[in-house]
């Protein structure tokens, strides 16, 4: 069982909320290694009309491992020795490295067609790259210093083209930030400088060559850290709980369900792809895999062509226009109305 397992019995030596005096049971002061933070400030702006050019596109394709049961995806997990690093997905998320994995298991991949239209973008993970960093220790204000540097943000930009297919691309956001933070004095074990980012979408639209015009919320937390040996008290070692087999007793199991059914919504949100064909200017997965050729073709370049020789049909809510014979607008949901 884990700490937080209902057959825990010993809830009074586990990790969780203290109850009565948090002094009880201290018997010891310990030496731990930790990163000490001597600094941190957040800054969170709207940034209006970014320019991002994706890249390493990929289609969205279904997941095969995906069902009725899809709420119960697992964990994406990247392992490296002893050490895993995982992210639970929920229903209809899905990320770049799912759309690669479901083309490389594709057996054929589709085309881009046609016009292509925003849908979302986010970033793909939460540390930024700091660049062009500069340090300046404030003679007028001591322990402080001003401190410069770009912060690179990974996104992941999702669009669809003319035949409503579905395209995932890479891009990369680059801030600046200019900011006072408080600097510890020299000492061998040199500060390193840190940042947590996070950042959405609020709209876009394709500009053409790759590349989208985007209005987005971005996060950026810069910290100033050092690695560090401190003393705490403690109240000693934890006692490891022995390990829960998963549905070791069917009716233990049965027995810990909610008595009533609880409601559940889906939510939807935003590794290298081997591009190795250009359409347009643009380069997409394609794996060394057959093409799906489809009823609506492209003149000319993919920026800006308009489809020919297909029926088409626009959204009833946001205009989208999608070649085929769409009944529902893969970006609002609303019907689709057709046309010639």
């Amino acid at each position: 069982m884990s700490f937080y397992s209902y057959k825990n019995a010993n809830a009074d030596t586990s990790p969780g909320q203290i109850t009565g005096n948090a002094m009880d049971g201290i018997c010891e002061r310990i030496c731990i290694q930790v990163k000490n933070v001597y600094d941190s400030c957040l800054q969170q702006e709207q940034l209006n009309n970014k320019e991002v050019t994706v890249s390493n596109i990929v289609p969205v394709l279904p997941n095969t491992n995906c069902g009725p049961q899809e709420a119960n995806r697992s964990c994406r997990c990247d392992c490296s020795g002893n050490k895993c690093n995982c992210r639970c997905a929920t229903c209809g998320e899905i990320t770049y490295q799912d759309a690669l994995e479901n083309a490389e298991t594709a057996e054929c991949l589709p085309q881009p067609c046609g016009t292509w239209t925003f849908e979302s973008c986010r970033s793909s993970t939460t540390e930024g790259v700091i660049s062009n960093l500069s340090v300046d220790r404030l003679c007028d204000r001591p322990q402080f210093a001003r401190v410069k540097g770009d912060v690179s943000i990974p996104i992941d930009v999702l669009f669809i083209d003319q035949k409503c297919q579905e395209w995932m691309g890479q891009a990369t956001l680059r801030v600046s930030k200019d900011v006072l933070l408080a600097i510890p004095d020299e000492s061998i074990v040199p500060f390193t400088l840190e940042s947590l980012v996070s950042a959405i979408c609020v709209s876009g639209r394709y500009v053409g060559n790759c590349k989208f015009q985007i209005t987005i919320c971005v996060t950026v937390v810069l910290k100033i850290l050092a690695e560090v040996e401190v003393m705490v008290p403690s109240y000693g070692f934890c006692e490891i709980p022995p390990c829960e087999e998963f549905a070791e007793s069917v009716c233990d199991e049965f027995f810990s369900l909610p008595i009533f059914p609880r409601s559940s919504a889906c939510q939807q949100t935003g590794s290298t792809a081997a591009a190795n064909t250009s359409t347009g200017g643009c380069t997409f997965y394609t794996g060394g895999k057959p093409t799906c050729s489809g009823s609506c073709s492209a003149n000319g370049s993919v920026a800006g062509a308009t489809a020919t020789g297909c029926s088409c049909s626009t959204c009833s809510n946001c205009g989208t226009s999608c070649a085929g014979n769409s009944t529902l607008c893969p970006r609002c949901g609303c019907t689709m109305t057709g046309s010639n």
